[in-house]
């Protein structure tokens, strides 16, 4: 039996009992009274045990909540970190990428500079090689014509190439 009803009853049993004449007391079933107090001392305890059964539950599901969104706070921040760092790993990757690149393509344009001047230098002491080897092949003809001119007298050139 639960607690309001041996409320109700002890309510029923004060409506039920004797007014006594000008007085507010009245007069009740003494056994009928003190049964429903032992049953009330029985029930309150019970009920008690069940409210406070009902409240330490509660506050192990919250316990378990709170843990449980504890854990998963955590989870989510670890994996919010991986996710930076993964993050943070791979902007510095590419930044050094775009580093290395670009100091490649400077020594690339360094070294295609160096080598376009190496060339330019040995074209161009080619370029007085073969002109001074030029001016030695035109004073040797000049000179073998000036021989021949005065052991001979003047010779034709272009009868020499029809011969």
């Amino acid at each position: 039996m639960d607690i309001l009803q041996l409320i109700d009853r002890l309510e029923e049993l004060f409506n039920d009992a004797k007014a006594v004449p000008f007085t507010h007391n009245v007069v009740v079933d003494e056994d009928r009274m003190l049964e429903l107090i032992d049953q009330m001392r029985i029930t309150i305890p019970e009920e008690v045990k069940k409210a406070q059964q009902v409240v330490a539950q509660r506050d192990r599901v919250m316990a378990q909540a709170q843990e449980e969104a504890n854990r998963t706070l955590q989870l989510a921040r670890d994996k919010a970190d991986q996710l930076t760092q993964k993050d943070l790993i791979a902007q510095e990757a590419q930044r050094r990428a775009d580093q290395i690149i670009a100091q490649a393509r400077a020594e690339a344009e360094a070294t295609r500079a160096d080598t376009d001047n190496y060339v330019l230098d040995t074209l161009m002491q080619l370029q007085d090689q073969i002109a001074k080897v030029s001016n030695q092949v035109s004073n040797g003809i000049r000179m073998v014509q000036e021989d021949q001119m005065r052991k001979t007298g003047p010779v034709n050139v272009t009868d020499k190439a029809e011969k």
